[in-house]
């Protein structure tokens, strides 16, 4: 059983994903979908930046892609929570601040289409 849902605006879903550090991105490997569950900040513009190896396989399939990516809550007690989802271009650079052995970039996800629904609380069917 799915609740009803209720829609964010665009300012709700940016202020909600602020307020959190991990999402999953969903992209295509061997033209299959793929989620990677990952650390994000959002830029000045909205962008979703995240942080990884360069060369990796999640780098790789993703830089000049069209990608999604979604965080959310959800209250296991009662149901209540959101979710966001962002659709856009995935841009690889060099990571200039990072400091060690291991070279990284940031991607960053250049929003097209941002969406957000709140989640009602649940009734359970008594069995």
């Amino acid at each position: 059983m799915t609740p009803d849902t209720t829609p964010l605006d665009g300012r709700e879903c940016r202020r909600l994903l602020a307020g959190l550090s991990v999402g999953r991105v969903v992209y295509t490997l061997g033209a299959l979908p793929a989620v990677q569950p990952t650390q994000y900040r959002l830029g000045a513009d909205g962008s979703v930046l995240l942080s990884a190896t360069a060369g990796s396989e999640l780098v790789r399939a993703v830089s000049g892609a069209l990608v999604a990516f979604e965080a959310g809550e959800l209250d296991a007690a009662d149901g209540t929570g959101w979710s966001v989802t962002v659709l856009g271009r995935a841009d690889v650079t060099p990571d200039r601040t990072a400091t060690g052995p291991t070279d990284t970039v940031t991607v960053r996800i250049l929003p097209e289409l941002v969406s957000g629904r709140l989640f009602p609380p649940t009734r359970l069917v008594q069995r």
